[in-house]
């Protein structure tokens, strides 16, 4: 319950400041790492959260889906076809440069075996701009440049996750099954669209129509739906995620539009969740363990290898250099790493707590960082911020009327 209540009084304290974050560098994300890291054994011990324990992991993988689900319905057929010039480069690109590029460091700096060193690049190469709302939640920033942040997220979580399974198996000596990842990938896409198609297809009878206030439950039901089906079945979730909620954008847009403001309260809350939990596991008993190798490693991840990969693999298309910037900037970070790192502590390779250790300090500086330039940045692109913030001061008569 003292987790609980922390929750409930950071959520509070966010809410109540979230006018002010989305003015100015003060990141909610930000706020949840501090109070976890507070709470936790590493500051005034009121909860004890063991790293390897079940809740945490289904927690993380329970945030990760959410926000996958959510991005997908940002990213339906016409997006994903309009935008994938400049996705399909980062994904292809970009994200096999910016593996290989982590795991220099961390065999030289950090001293692991090679092995080990492509999976902490295999499992910070996925990007998720879940923290920088200001530029892809934001429909005044460049379409372009949301939809590549958004499609590259949205897809780069499944397609590393064969890679992070693969140097797990080789660091942990047992026999890597390709067909079996493989097959969980494919599953997971499989079920995705289906499930999503069938149940979309079949809201089009005339007999099955929703009432208006429950019509935001309809996609709710569908990613409930398929997140137990893929873990019944050992699919791939996330693939799966992102595919159901772009296969309802595409065939059913108006519905993903009656979803996308629940469905943004609802990703919130699970992230918020696992950043306070991700926090209260970051003890200074853990960075202590890091030598300055290890804290190179995160910093040269950060600031030079993902913006070097990406930047590289944007060259010679339309995207503005500005744009490119901004689009290299934003990684690696997210839930994805989280839920990867996690699978190391339970898979007992035998440098599975240096692995954590340095992957979850490397996440901790990327959302310090991310999350508090993405106002500015967004400034930058010449993006005002929503007219409706709370500004302090009486609203007038004519305010309300023009909707102040």
């Amino acid at each position: 319950m003292a987790l609980v209540l922390a929750f409930g009084v950071v959520l509070l304290i966010s809410v109540s400041l979230s006018g002010v974050a989305a003015r100015t560098v003060l990141s909610t994300a930000l706020l949840f790492l501090v109070a976890g890291a507070l709470i936790g054994q590493g500051g005034f011990g009121l909860v004890d959260i063991p790293s390897d324990g079940a809740f945490v992991t289904g927690l993380a993988d329970l945030a990760l889906f959410t926000v996958l689900f959510t991005d997908g319905q940002r990213a339906g057929l016409p997006a994903l076809r309009d935008g994938w010039r400049l996705s399909g480069r980062a994904l292809g690109l970009a994200m096999p440069l910016t593996m290989i590029g982590i795991a220099l460091p961390a065999h030289f700096l950090a001293g692991l075996d090679w092995t080990t060193s492509l999976l902490i690049g295999a499992i910070l190469s996925p990007t998720d701009p879940v923290f920088a709302a200001a530029i892809v939640g934001r429909t005044d920033v460049p379409l372009r440049l949301r939809r590549l942040l958004n499609v590259e997220s949205g897809l780069n979580d499944g397609l590393a996750l064969p890679f992070v399974l693969i140097f797990l198996a080789t660091a942990a000596g047992s026999d890597t099954d390709l067909g079996t990842i493989t097959g969980e990938l494919v599953a997971g896409l499989a079920l995705g669209v289906a499930i999503a198609t069938v149940i979309t297809l079949a809201w089009k009878l005339r007999i099955l129509t929703a009432e208006p206030r429950l019509q935001a439950l309809g996609p709710l039901s569908i990613g409930v739906i398929v997140y137990a089906a893929c873990h019944l079945t050992h699919a791939n979730p996330y693939l799966a995620a992102f595919a159901a909620g772009s296969v309802l954008a595409t065939l059913d847009h108006g519905t993903a539009e009656n979803f996308e403001h629940f469905g943004d309260l609802l990703s919130e809350v699970t992230k918020f969740a696992a950043l306070l939990v991700f926090g209260a596991l970051i003890t200074p008993e853990r960075l202590s363990h890091l030598t300055a190798g290890d804290w190179a490693v995160a910093v040269i991840a950060i600031l030079l290898i993902r913006p070097a990969a990406m930047l590289l693999s944007l060259l010679r298309t339309p995207l503005p250099a500005r744009e490119r910037s901004v689009a290299a900037w934003f990684g690696p970070k997210g839930f994805a790493s989280v839920v990867y790192g996690l699978l190391v502590l339970q898979a007992g390779i035998p440098a599975g707590e240096h692995v954590f250790d340095l992957v979850a300090v490397t996440i901790a500086l990327s959302i310090v960082l991310h999350s508090s330039t993405d106002v500015p940045i967004a400034k930058a692109l010449s993006v005002e911020p929503p007219g409706n913030l709370p500004t302090g001061r009486p609203v007038e008569k004519t305010d309300r009327r023009r909707g102040l």
